[in-house]
């Protein structure tokens, strides 16, 4: 596998750490290299929050995503700030719900997913963020269960161990999600 280097971004108390984390955790799980930076805001919720997250078959030299492979943007400010840096040839996934443009560059892929809408009508409305790294995951060829249910183990405590099937829901839904 080639390196792949995943920007996550959006407001906090979106989930934007915890995706950002699983996407670790199960490149972890699966015998890979990472590296995992996340970076928060003034403040946790309402506040900036994104994450790095590099993943590979080599060991990760740097932490530091200046020119992501993948951008998650999960709010309008996320992609005004980031859709340049992206690599041209990568891929920006972004929630259609939060964001009301279409992305300005023509040499990259762009996967909008109504994550926070999905997320509202099936019953979850916390996990939009796990809604488009299913999407991300399906994509990219990389949905396994043991992957998946690995990293789950890993990132839900079990004090929350209620919500493992629920993400998985959210995980599926986004994996299966064919597009707008």
């Amino acid at each position: 596998m080639k390196e792949i280097q995943f920007l996550f971004s959006g407001f906090g108390g979106q989930g934007i750490l915890f995706a950002g984390k699983f996407l670790a955790y199960k490149a972890l799980v699966e015998g890979k290299q990472l590296s995992w930076l996340p970076s928060y805001g003034p403040e946790m919720r309402g506040g900036t929050a994104s994450c790095s997250v590099i993943i590979g078959d080599d060991p990760v030299g740097s932490p530091i995503v200046s020119h992501p492979d993948v951008l998650v943007a999960m709010n309008l400010p996320s992609l005004d700030r980031f859709e340049s840096a992206v690599v041209p040839g990568g891929t920006i996934f972004l929630d259609s719900t939060l964001i009301g443009r279409k992305v300005n560059r023509t040499d990259v892929n762009v996967v909008a997913v109504p994550a926070t809408k999905l997320a509202n009508e099936n019953g979850f409305p916390t996990l939009a963020n796990m809604i488009l790294v299913g999407k991300i995951l399906a994509e990219l060829g990389q949905f396994t269960e043991t992957g998946v249910d690995g990293a789950l183990a890993k990132v839900i405590s079990a004090k929350h161990a209620d919500m493992l099937e629920v993400n998985k829901k959210a995980l599926k839904l986004g994996a299966d999600y064919k597009g707008e």
